[in-house]
C-alpha cells in the first residue's frame, strides 16, 4: 500500500510541475505581448487556458482519489493537501496571465501610448518568484521559499510606482484614461502572480516544516 502511494505521490508531483512549466511559458508570453502589442501571440495565450483549466481539474481529482483510496496521514497528508492548494494557485496564475493577454489584445487597436514603464524587469521577478516556489516545492526547500516570501515586497513596490507614472500619465492626457488604465490592470495582474508563488512557497514551508506561516514567517 505505502509503495502504491508513493508511486502516485511522484506522478501528482510530475504533473504538478507540467501545469508550472506552462503556466510559467503564458505569463512570460503574456507580458511580451502586451509590450510588442501582439494580438496573435496574446489570443494564444487565451485560447490556451483551457489546457490550464483542465491540468487543474485532473490533478484536483487525482488528488482527491488518493486521499479516498489511501487515507495518508502526517506528512504524506500534508502534502496531497498542499498540492491541491498549490494546484489551485498556478490555474490562478493562469488566468491572471489570461487578464494580461486580454489587455494586449485591447491596447493593439489603440493608438500607442506615450509612457514607459518597466514591465519587463517586474514581469521577469514575478516570473522568478513563480519558478523558485516551484523550485522550493521540487527540493523541499522552505529556505528558498522563505526568500519567495521576502522577494513579494519589492512586487508590492513597483506596482506602487507603476501606480504613481499611471496616475501622472492620465493627468497630463486624461482622454487617455482608459488605454492607461490598462497599464495599471497589467502591474495589478503581476502583483497578484507574486501573490500567488508567495502562497505556494508559503505551502512548501507547511509541507517540511508543518508550520502553517500565512500572514507571518515562521
Amino acid at each position: 500500500m505505502w509503495v502504491h502511494l508513493q508511486r502516485e505521490i511522484e506522478n501528482l508531483k510530475k504533473d504538478l510541475l507540467a501545469l508550472g512549466a506552462i503556466v510559467e511559458e503564458n505569463v512570460q508570453k503574456a507580458v511580451k505581448s502586451f509590450e510588442e502589442r501582439d494580438s496573435d501571440l496574446a489570443s494564444s495565450i487565451i485560447d490556451s487556458d483551457y489546457e490550464v483549466d483542465q491540468r487543474e481539474v485532473e490533478i484536483e481529482e487525482e488528488c482527491l482519489k488518493i486521499l479516498a483510496l489511501y487515507q495518508p496521514v502526517a506528512k504524506d497528508m500534508r502534502f496531497i493537501v498542499s498540492i491541491l492548494k498549490i494546484n489551485n494557485d498556478l490555474e490562478r496564475i493562469g488566468d491572471l496571465a489570461v487578464n494580461i493577454a486580454e489587455r494586449a489584445v485591447f491596447l493593439t487597436i489603440r493608438p500607442a501610448a506615450d509612457i514607459h514603464l518597466d514591465f519587463r524587469t517586474m514581469a521577469k521577478e514575478t516570473i522568478d518568484m513563480v519558478k523558485k516556489s516551484l523550485d522550493s516545492f521540487v527540493n523541499m526547500d522552505p529556505g528558498l521559499a522563505k526568500e519567495v516570501c521576502e522577494a513579494d515586497d519589492v512586487i508590492d513596490a513597483k506596482k506602487i510606482k507603476i501606480r504613481t507614472m499611471v496616475e501622472e500619465a492620465i493627468k497630463k492626457e486624461p482622454v487617455r484614461t482608459e488605454d492607461f488604465l490598462q497599464y495599471m490592470s497589467v502591474a495589478r495582474n503581476l502583483e497578484r502572480i507574486a501573490d500567488h508563488a508567495t502562497n505556494i512557497a508559503e505551502d512548501v514551508i507547511y509541507m517540511v516544516k508543518g508550520n502553517i506561516v500565512r500572514h507571518r514567517m515562521g
